[in-house]
């Protein structure tokens, strides 16, 4: 048995890539993608008629060059996770651009319209995730979509408060990032690691499936951003994982078999304090956590410069089939 095997008897392993064979190689239960991922997934060659039926799809829309940019992206996005769904058993994730990060009613939009275009190409709704990034307007987008019956994962995720607002919220999956909690404290010490024992991403991870566990939240917890194999056996057990082709692949080489280090009875058995999160008390809290508060922001912009490749990439695209 390889370490991989092992992990997936007590937690859900999710691919994080836009590369079909790397699904087709690890068999996750999931898979996630984001717009860095589409950008190098869409151009290597095997993927071209994913790109090309996207175009067509642009250069039909009503609308300036932003729109069609705009559209050639959400269809991309759409196509990739159709195929990625031919792959996983479960659910993909796309997400709502950046840029509607702070913005509750433009992400319902948005989210709305990918499903829709989900649901036009034969996938049903139960099959997908709606990424938002955790602002609490983000938040606020999700616990009224979730309403719809269109589901949704919590990305940029770094703060307790976070967590615990997005689980009264009532969303289906947060993603902790844990390597990005891991470097901003690396910094922060002025260290070139930190030991498992000691890891704050990983301590992150625990509290937050803790909290959940001992009070029958139903949001699921998955950890994401590893930086390392130990990372991901530090957090056996969790719902669910999202692990790059890399780490996956060092995960199957590797055998033996793997101690669950997370549990529900071991989460019921703690003595912890629940607390409510209206909007004061999020942004206050929040706003306490340095790291969280650094993290979140910079996410939002890497994101975004992401988001504007992959903008630049689709209008670069479109003018070819306009100049022909």
């Amino acid at each position: 048995m390889t370490q991989l095997d092992s992990l997936k008897k007590f937690t859900t392993v999710v691919a994080d890539s836009g590369d079909i064979e790397a699904l087709a190689k690890y068999k996750p239960q999931d898979a996630t993608t984001n717009p860095s991922l589409l950008l190098k997934a869409a151009q290597v060659p095997k993927y071209k008629h994913l790109v090309e039926e996207a175009i067509r799809y642009a250069a039909s829309q009503n609308g300036d060059k932003h729109a069609r940019a705009t559209a050639f992206m959400d269809k991309l996005a759409v196509n990739f996770g159709c195929e990625i769904l031919k792959i996983v058993p479960g659910r993909v994730s796309t997400e709502v651009d950046a840029t509607l990060s702070f913005d509750t009613e433009a992400s319902i939009a948005k989210a709305r319209s990918l499903v829709g275009l989900y649901e036009k190409a034969g996938i049903p709704r139960e099959r997908i995730l709606i990424k938002l990034g955790t602002t609490w307007e983000g938040i606020r987008a999700a616990e009224r979509l979730e309403q719809e019956g269109i589901h949704t994962n919590m990305t940029l995720l770094f703060s307790f408060a976070q967590a615990v607002a997005c689980a009264e919220a009532k969303v289906t999956l947060i993603s902790p990032f844990v390597g990005r909690i891991y470097d901003w404290y690396k910094k922060s010490k002025g260290v070139s690691d930190i030991p498992i024992a000691e890891d704050p991403g990983v301590s992150s991870v625990e509290r937050i499936y803790t909290y959940y566990k001992k009070f029958d939240y139903k949001t699921q917890v998955m950890g994401a951003s590893f930086r390392k194999v130990e990372q991901v056996v530090a957090l056996a057990g969790c719902d669910l994982l999202t692990i790059s082709p890399e780490l996956l692949e060092q995960l199957n080489a590797a055998p033996g078999e793997l101690e669950r280090r997370l549990s529900v009875e071991k989460a019921k058995a703690t003595n912890v304090e629940r607390i409510h999160m209206d909007e004061k008390t999020f942004r206050w809290l929040h706003n306490e956590d340095a790291m969280g508060t650094d993290k979140l922001s910079e996410g939002i912009r890497v994101f975004n410069v992401d988001g504007r490749k992959l903008e630049a990439f689709a209008a670069s695209e479109l003018a070819k089939v306009s100049a022909a």
